[in-house]
């Protein structure tokens, strides 16, 4: 996606929502792709990473666990398996054993049924495959410790029951020296130790000369001195030897070990690469759990249609504070593709204008966006803002000559796949000269089709969106009695900045206001009373219908008491109907009586006649194929007394039958190789294999 300035995502605070992503991160690979997040101009992968998060978010709010519970940061074991030569510790060959335990247990998460409803996550691991034979190679030399078994190799074990053997040969023989030297007064309180990795006893110094063996040093106070007996000496040097070979050994078992596991190299940075997806999405659920992020509808074409859309940072902020967030509700599409807010300071406009671009930009990042799913939003080559003060020191450009330059730029570069965003457009110059030039932009972006969102105060402006094709007004509501904000976005009617009014309650001379009305042109004063008055009227529309709405309601609670009080009408009709099923109960009564009588003259003509398959028939008849058949042709004929059969492809808004209940639905969205059907009042997602299309028979009167 382009972007105008370099600093649009900061402007936008898309920054804030990538680090609030990485919170939720816990590899590294997930963080560097939160750090990373791109954004793409390409529906099929916006659609995909959107899925992959929606999907995620419903395991959680379903509570199934998903197994990605391992951290693990293996870059430098899996770069040490790239090396020749190399040899990893008996840890390290655990972290890898974990590592490809994990995957499996995600391959066994995607069982026949997940992989179609979950196939998104499924997509993920889809090109690559479980290797098993990488946990038998580890389990085969290490222990659940990491320690190499025993018996990892003939030789090893060899090696080990010689040294076992020797060791305890030595400790026979050192505990009879020691024994001997206790008896004779020549120890002292330490007894025994080990020094250069041979075992000595302790005696007094003065006594060393009295014990034949190898003195191997003294303590700091001399009074001790630490001695090898003669006769443990060469068993010393045997346990020396084997303990040699056994280091020598497990040396060859482990870098075999690691030259067999670098040949699944690929394989394992696979399986350490789809862990820190998995990560990643995982982390993006969190975050759309946080906001309240859901999955809108995509389409083809530039559109922005918003229902309850949020500004997640705002949202987040409200709610510590325990403060309610007003929700924003706009649409821009082919017909009105511009749209001029206007309205007092301080309303709500540029939040509005923020949140907008900041959830285009989260949607085509594939994060999970804060809107009502109904809304139906599409994808945008290019982005532009403008808002604040662009004033350049760098190049001596004054604010206005700034604003110029970005606008140049806006008209020269957009197009239908343009989403820009200008604050207060046409400010910085002189009201009359700075309107007419803001008109000239407008009608040249709207000209060339482009998408986007301008706040203003100028008078123009606002005249202009009713007559130019593709702009539209809108105004953010203000309460004029309390002189408060609204930040509610009302479209199709210009705003009023309320100028007089907020002069007139905040106390100031009215000798003075009166003076700068006469400074004013008197059409512009008109016009701008005019829309005070109409949004104040407005507003009072607006409250005659939270009235209207009420009164339903209560309407709506006399209808429930009415049907409490048919209540026994209905249990009328449930006792007529409970009549009817044990007429039923009595019919399949005398069926089966009359089944018994026949099942025993089969009994009486098995044991008359020769001919048994002739009987059998008769059985199986009796048994299985009325019974089958009258049961099968009730239920289809009750569906095809409905409903026939059509050809063709499926789409969203067909009526459709599930081949394995029989029960019909409507199509609300087609998902790869599956399609959401509702059944009555509950969405369920179906392979396509299992649906065809019906329609309803038309009734012969």
């Amino acid at each position: 996606m382009k972007l105008f300035p370099d600093s649009a995502l900061y402007q936008l605070e898309f920054d804030k929502v990538k680090l609030l992503l990485q919170e939720h991160c816990k590899t590294e690979l997930g963080k560097t792709m939160a750090a990373e997040l791109r954004l793409h101009t390409h529906i099929d992968f916006v659609r995909t990473a959107l899925q992959q998060a929606h999907e995620y978010k419903q395991l959680v709010l379903l509570q199934q666990h998903f197994p990605n519970d391992y951290i693990l940061n293996l870059k430098k074991e899996l770069r040490l398996l790239e090396i020749q030569g190399a040899v990893l510790t008996g840890e390290q060959f655990m972290l890898i054993r974990k590592l490809t335990e994990s995957m499996g247990s995600i391959f066994r998460f995607f069982d026949n049924d997940r992989r179609v409803t979950y196939s998104a996550l499924y997509g993920v691991i889809e090109r690559t495959h479980y290797e098993k034979k990488i946990v038998t190679m580890i389990d085969e030399v290490l222990d659940e410790a990491g320690q190499l078994l025993d018996n990892a190799t003939p030789e090893l074990a060899k090696i080990r029951m010689s040294l076992y053997r020797k060791r305890m040969e030595l400790r026979r023989v050192f505990d009879r020296i020691l024994g001997k030297l206790q008896k004779q007064g020549y120890l002292a309180d330490i007894e025994e130790s080990f020094l250069n990795g041979r075992r000595v006893v302790a005696i007094f110094a003065e006594q060393k000369r009295m014990v034949k063996g190898i003195l191997h040093g003294e303590s700091d106070t001399r009074k001790t001195a630490f001695l090898e007996p003669e006769e443990t000496i060469q068993l010393n040097n045997e346990v020396f030897s084997l303990e040699r070979e056994e280091e020598k050994e497990v040396y060859r078992i482990l870098r075999t070990l690691t030259s067999n596991l670098a040949k699944h190299h690929d394989l394992l940075t696979g399986y350490h690469d789809i862990l820190g997806i998995f990560d990643f999405i995982r982390a993006k659920a969190r975050l759309a759990l946080d906001i309240n992020g859901n999955y809108p509808m995509l389409v083809p074409h530039a559109q922005v249609h918003l229902v309850e859309a949020y500004h997640p940072l705002l949202l987040l902020y409200n709610r510590k504070q325990g403060k309610p967030t007003i929700p924003v509700n706009m649409t821009l599409d082919k017909d009105n593709h511009i749209l001029v807010i206007s309205g007092p300071n301080a309303g709500g406009k540029t939040v509005t204008l923020k949140t907008v671009g900041l959830i285009q930009l989260m949607l085509q990042a594939g994060l999970l966006v804060p809107v009502h799913p109904t809304s139906q939003l599409g994808i945008f080559r290019q982005v532009m803002i403008h808002i604040g003060d662009t004033q350049s020191l760098e190049f001596e450009l004054s604010t206005y000559s700034s604003h110029l330059k970005n606008m140049k730029h806006f008209m020269e570069s957009a197009n239908g796949r343009t989403l820009f965003f200008i604050d207060e457009l046409g400010s910085g110059s002189d009201p009359n000269l700075g309107g007419a030039f803001a008109e000239v932009i407008m009608e040249e972006l709207a000209r060339k089709h482009a998408f986007g969102i301008v706040t203003t105060h100028y008078l123009n402006l606002k005249v202009m969106a009713g007559k130019v094709k593709g702009i539209v007004n809108a105004a953010m509501g203000f309460d004029e009695e309390k002189l408060a904000p609204l930040y509610r976005l009302i479209i199709g009617k210009p705003g009023s900045s309320y100028t007089f009014s907020i002069a007139q309650r905040i106390g100031l001379d009215q000798s003075l206001i009166n003076r700068a009305r006469k400074l004013v042109d008197d059409g512009h004063f008109r016009l701008d009373k005019l829309l005070n008055k109409a949004e104040q009227d407005m507003q009072k529309v607006e409250s005659k219908e939270k009235e209207l709405q009420k009164l339903l309601k209560e309407n709506e609670k006399l209808k429930k008491e009415y049907e409490l009080l048919s209540d026994k009408e209905r249990k009328q009709h449930e006792y007529t109907l409970q009549k009817l099923q044990n007429k039923i109960r009595e019919e399949e009564i005398q069926y089966l009586k009359d089944m018994e009588r026949k099942l025993k003259q089969i009994v009486i003509e098995w044991k008359r006649t020769d001919d048994k398959q002739k009987v059998i028939r008769q059985a199986e008849e009796l048994l299985f194929h009325k019974r089958s058949k009258a049961i099968n042709e009730k239920i289809q004929k009750k569906v095809d007394n409905k409903f026939q059969e059509i050809k063709g492809e499926v789409k969203v808004g067909d009526k459709v039958k599930i081949r394995t209940n029989n029960q019909v639905g409507k199509v609300l969205e087609l998902r790869s190789k599956a399609a959401v059907v509702q059944v009555g009042n509950i969405p369920i997602q179906v392979k396509l294999a299992d649906l065809v299309l019906v329609q309803e028979r038309q009734q012969v009167e």
